[in-house]
């Protein structure tokens, strides 16, 4: 992919505004709108391509990453995550349990006996999802901080970049999954 920054013309940078990537995707979005007078259908997908990447922090961040050169490398998990990936397994495992038994339930006394444990599996999941939006929260609000640092030439700013990405990362797959198992309790 070409510089998703440039093409919106967006500065190459971590801690983007989601109001100026919009603007910027709408701006150029509208010149090369097939529909419009010069517009090109190839240039509208690349523009939308680059707005899905820049949208999205975890590829936001990954993106810069291949912008500079860094090499993909495994980043492990930190205790403080071990520790949320302890609590969010088992509970996917517990609805995955619970849906099973759910199905095979065949009379309306079956199913309503289940209720007590269907709350308390979604109070739990509610209770980590919220657990995972401040965490995420806490990283984004880290954005800024990354880019003074790769302004001023910070040599292990780079390398932190990867590991904050790769957090992203993680904690985005697990609010999905939580937002899944979520629904379907419904």
């Amino acid at each position: 992919m070409s510089n998703a920054f440039a093409l919106l013309g967006l500065p190459r940078i971590a801690a983007l505004d989601d109001e100026a990537i919009q603007q910027a995707w709408l701006a150029a979005s509208r010149s090369a709108h097939p529909d419009q007078p010069g517009g090109d259908a190839t240039r509208a997908a690349e523009i939308n391509t680059a707005y899905d990447t820049l949208q999205a922090p975890e590829k936001r961040l990954k993106h810069l990453l291949d912008l500079h050169a860094v090499p993909w490398r495994t980043v492990p998990i930190d205790d403080g995550m071990m520790a949320l990936f302890g609590q969010l397994g088992p509970a996917l495992q517990n609805v995955a349990t619970f849906l099973k038994r759910k199905q095979s339930a065949t009379s309306a006394l079956a199913k309503a006996l289940l209720a007590p444990d269907e709350m308390r599996l979604r109070e739990q999941l509610e209770t980590l999802g919220t657990t995972l939006d401040a965490e995420r929260t806490a990283l984004l609000a880290g954005l800024p901080a990354f880019d003074t640092r790769l302004s001023t030439g910070d040599t292990t700013a780079l390398s932190d970049l990867q590991i904050l990405q790769a957090r992203l990362a993680y904690f985005g797959k697990w609010q999905a999954q939580v937002r899944e198992a979520l629904l379907s309790l419904m």
